[in-house]
């Protein structure tokens, strides 16, 4: 259990340190993400994560 303090200060980090990005997928494509992250061991946000690494490094190496 956090304390409040506690709180304050991640809530703080993140916002130093961190920036969202909204991303708005169909319910379809969303069910089609959500079961291949299922089947791989991996979250939904740690794929969209290494697929833009991924592909930035593709991008960079051509």
């Amino acid at each position: 259990m956090s304390t409040e303090a506690q709180n304050r200060a991640t809530q703080k980090y993140k916002k130093e340190h961190y920036k969202r990005i909204p991303l708005e997928v169909s319910l379809d494509k969303y069910t089609i993400i959500k079961e291949h992250t299922e089947r791989t061991g991996e979250s939904v946000n740690g794929f969209i994560k290494r697929a833009i690494d991924e592909t930035m490094d593709k991008d960079n190496n051509k």
